[in-house]
């Protein structure tokens, strides 16, 4: 059976040229997610949503599968199995799902707005003189991780760290589990700390909750949404500011066009979301899904990309997809993301300040050497280099 790569430059350069081959195959296609890493990958939406609704046939735990493989495997970050919401079903993974919504809902959407603006200004301030400026690198990555670790009341020093491990983390190869090793590390310190003097921040509101988690289940959870809450609103803002700086339909949307950043968010929520490949499920017991035959030790990913691409969307490239939000990019079913709106409207303000006060903005470099990190499950410019007229 001939499996194709997840990773490497290949997938990475041209991802929707390869989701069209699978789709190809079938609704469900055979992948590779690292050397030696095997797995099943859903293409179509239709049945994306069966696999997402249906928590009879299917469970988010991993241990079955995980006992088959090397526990080095770069993959575990992403796929091995924790005490999280992510990763159990039914009643455990309502206690662990409530935690997160509580302790979640406690940042009011105006706070957030406040702290996105305020953050976006003190950014921009840093590279405003200079005419150009790498977005991802100095704005665009650094903004909601400086938002979230203000929220969660992580240090200034632990903020390089933080950054540097999910980052590899997320990309799945050499040096993925030591990255992560060392996240968990961080978050075990601030959790210990906030054990005896609580604070009024995120980490707090995980240890006192009700549900009154273990001290790994708070660490889990917090390492879980603060992955979930960086890279990729982080992603979800520099391919929607790509779009915008790279489609003609933009064109005068950077100022006062017809297209705001909030379609730009919402399209590439369809075309290029950042989380691309994911939702890993397992089938309780031995079936036959579509005409393929799945166990309960083979992992089943959700393309979301694909899925997407597969649905009934506009029937012109010159419609815009910001108006319809059908999309899967936040999954469906139990497992739905609980933290889309805070992310949208993060990634949302972040644009529309940037273009409030920087004019003349445009891409430096043609868009087809803009290039895409490598990994099995997520859509992310390397770089996003811009100019401007300096400040």
């Amino acid at each position: 059976m001939t499996r194709t790569a997840l990773y490497g430059p290949q997938f990475a350069a041209q991802p929707h040229a390869h989701y069209a081959r699978l789709r190809d195959r079938g609704p469900l296609a055979p992948v590779e997610l690292a050397p030696g890493i095997d797995a099943w990958l859903v293409t179509d939406y239709h049945v994306a949503l069966e696999v997402l609704r249906d928590t009879e046939t299917w469970t988010r735990d991993s241990r079955v599968w995980q006992a088959t493989q090397p526990a080095d495997s770069p993959i575990m970050p992403m796929l091995g199995w924790r005490p999280t919401a992510l990763f159990n079903d039914g009643a455990v993974h309502a206690r662990y799902r409530q935690v997160i919504t509580d302790s979640v809902g406690i940042i009011e959407p105006h706070l957030l707005q406040r702290d996105t603006t305020a953050v976006a200004e003190q950014l921009i301030a840093e590279f405003a003189h200079a005419g150009k400026a790498d977005i991802l690198a100095q704005y665009a990555y650094r903004l909601p991780l400086l938002i979230l670790c203000s929220w969660y009341g992580i240090p200034d020093q632990d903020l390089d760290r933080i950054s540097a491990a999910m980052n590899r983390s997320f990309e799945s190869s050499t040096g993925a589990i030591a990255a992560y090793a060392d996240l968990v590390a961080v978050v075990t310190g601030l959790v210990a700390e906030r054990r005896t003097a609580p604070r009024h921040d995120l980490i707090s509101a995980f240890i006192n909750h009700p549900a009154r988690l273990a001290d790994d289940e708070v660490v889990r959870h917090i390492t879980l949404t603060l992955m979930a809450g960086h890279e990729p609103t982080a992603n979800l803002a520099a391919n929607a500011l790509l779009r915008m700086l790279s489609d003609d339909r933009y064109a005068g949307s950077l100022h006062s066009g017809a297209l705001s950043a909030h379609d730009a968010v919402n399209e590439v929520l369809w075309t290029d979301p950042p989380l691309s490949n994911f939702a890993p499920h397992y089938a309780r017991h031995d079936i036959v899904f579509h005409g393929t035959a799945i166990a309960p030790d083979q992992p089943v990913l959700i393309s979301y990309a694909s899925a997407n691409a597969q649905a009934a969307l506009p029937a012109s490239e010159s419609e815009s997809l910001g108006g319809s939000y059908a999309h899967l990019a936040w999954g469906a079913g139990p497992h739905r993301c609980p933290a889309r709106q805070p992310a949208v409207l993060m990634a949302v303000t972040a644009i529309e300040y940037l273009i409030s006060r920087l004019t003349d903005l445009r891409l430096a470099v043609p868009t087809d050497r803009i290039r895409w990190r490598q990994g099995p499950v997520h859509r992310a410019l390397v770089s996003l280099p811009v100019t401007f007229t300096a400040l």
